[in-house]
């Protein structure tokens, strides 16, 4: 059944070597495995994992692609910033950020793009 099995995101990147230059270098992330030239499984915490591959489609989607949660989303952005993430702002009704985070009746959260376009962002719940 598809609730007892795992769920890997999937992110698209148009150059493989500039996005994992970039989830290695400035999110400190390194490929699990390389499935081959184009495909890179990524693993994260507590079983979680994200598949990026080569596609010309990458950065066309204008929705949050793929979050991590964290217990203290500041110092995640604080460390993020230091090396290099930018992250957004937005104002719209219903949703407004101060330095970069949002505060939700849900949590908080804060969105930044990767090298290919994708909008990732953390979240901290309630």
């Amino acid at each position: 059944m598809l609730k007892d099995l795992e769920i890997i995101a999937v992110l698209p990147a148009k150059d493989i070597v500039r996005a994992s230059n970039f989830y290695r270098e400035v999110l400190g992330l390194e490929p699990a495995d390389a499935m081959d030239e184009e495909n890179l499984m990524y693993r994260c915490g507590k079983g979680t994992a994200f598949l990026l591959y080569k596609t010309d489609n990458a950065g066309t989607a204008k929705n949050t692609q793929m979050g991590w949660g964290t217990d203290d989303i500041e110092a995640e952005v604080k460390d993020l910033r230091g090396r290099g993430v930018v992250f957004e702002e937005y104002d719209f009704p219903g949703l407004k950020t101060e330095n970069g985070i949002a505060s939700t009746p849900v949590g908080k959260a804060a969105w930044f793009l990767d090298s290919e376009g994708n909008i990732l962002n953390l979240f901290q719940g309630q």
